[in-house]
C-alpha cells in the first residue's frame, strides 16, 4: 500500500509541474502517501510489541544447574497479577555450607590468630571444613571458609559462617543438614604419639621414654589436641626420642629393658602366622 502511494505521488508530481494535473490531485497523492507511511509505522510498532510479548514466554535461567518440577502449567498467567515462581534451579556443582559459631569459638579463633572469612598469606593453611554425610562418613572434599558475619545474633549468641566446596558428583544436596568440623589451628612440626602409649593418672599424663642405656624413664608430659588414636605432646618430649608403646604396665622407673621396634615385631608375627 505504501509502495503504491509512493508510485502515485511520483507520477502526479511531474504532471502537476507541467500543469497536466491539478493541485487537488497532488494534495490527494501526498495525503495518501503520508497515510500509508503512518500505517506502516503503526504495523511496525504492533510487530515489536508482539515480539516483546513472545519473548516473555521464554524464560532463561541466569545460572546452570538442576531444575525442579514446574510450579505452573503452560498457558498460566504469570507476572504481577499471577504467579511469580515458575521453578527452582539449583547450582549443585559448587555448594555453600552455612553454619553457626558461638562467641566463645570466635575468641578461640582470635587466640590462634585466625581471621575467619579472610585468607592469610603468612600461613601455609586456611580455615576449612569437613562435612559428615548421613551415613556418618566424611565427604572427601574440603570446603574453604570464605565468609563470617561481623556481628553476633543477640537472640542466639552465635554468628553465621559460610564455606564453599566443590560438589562434582552432586553428592551434597541443597537444603541438606550436615555435621561440620572446622579447622581452626594447625600444629606444624608437632610431636605426636599414639594414645595407647600415654598413661593418665590423677589428672597428670606421663609416658615411658627409653634412655640411651636402654633404661625406661618415666616422663611427665603436657598434652595437646587429640586426633583419632594419636595425641600431640606440647612439652616433655623431644623429637627423635624413643617411647614405650606396648607393655608399659610391666615397667618400673629406671628398669633395664630390651628395645624391640613395634613395626618389626608386628611383621614378625604376621610371618609366623
Amino acid at each position: 500500500m505504501a509502495l503504491k502511494a509512493k508510485r502515485d505521488l511520483d507520477r502526479i508530481r511531474p504532471l502537476f509541474e507541467q500543469n497536466a494535473a491539478s493541485q487537488l490531485d497532488l494534495d490527494n497523492a501526498i495525503a495518501s502517501y503520508e497515510s500509508a507511511n503512518a500505517a506502516v509505522a503503526m504495523s511496525e510498532a504492533d510487530l515489536k510489541q508482539a515480539e516483546m510479548a513472545l519473548g516473555y514466554t521464554t524464560v532463561r535461567s541466569p545460572i546452570a544447574g538442576h531444575i525442579s518440577e514446574r510450579y505452573v502449567d503452560i498457558g498460566t498467567l504469570v507476572g504481577p497479577c499471577g504467579k511469580f515462581l515458575l521453578a527452582t534451579v539449583v547450582k549443585s556443582d559448587i555448594v555453600r555450607v552455612d553454619f553457626s559459631m558461638t562467641a566463645l569459638d570466635y575468641l578461640r579463633s582470635k587466640e590462634r590468630n585466625v581471621n575467619l572469612g579472610h585468607r592469610d598469606s603468612t600461613r601455609t593453611w586456611d580455615p576449612y571444613i569437613t562435612v559428615m554425610l548421613a551415613d556418618n562418613s566424611y565427604y572427601p572434599i574440603k570446603g574453604l571458609v570464605d565468609f563470617a558475619d561481623p556481628q553476633v545474633d543477640p537472640q542466639t549468641g552465635t554468628f553465621s559462617v559460610r564455606a564453599e566446596m566443590p560438589n562434582p558428583d552432586h553428592i551434597l544436596l541443597p537444603g541438606q543438614y550436615t555435621k561440620v568440623r572446622l579447622l581452626l589451628d594447625v600444629h606444624e612440626q608437632a610431636i605426636v604419639v599414639l594414645s595407647k602409649a600415654v598413661i593418665i593418672e590423677k589428672g597428670e599424663a606421663y609416658i615411658y621414654v627409653m634412655r640411651g642405656d636402654d633404661v625406661a624413664e618415666k616422663r611427665f608430659i603436657e598434652l595437646g589436641p587429640q586426633m583419632e588414636n594419636k595425641m600431640v605432646v606440647e612439652r616433655g618430649l623431644a623429637y627423635g626420642e624413643q617411647i614405650v608403646v606396648e607393655g608399659y604396665h610391666k615397667l618400673t622407673p629406671r628398669m633395664q629393658v630390651t628395645v624391640v621396634d613395634a613395626w618389626e615385631e608386628e611383621n614378625d608375627n604376621l610371618q609366623n602366622d
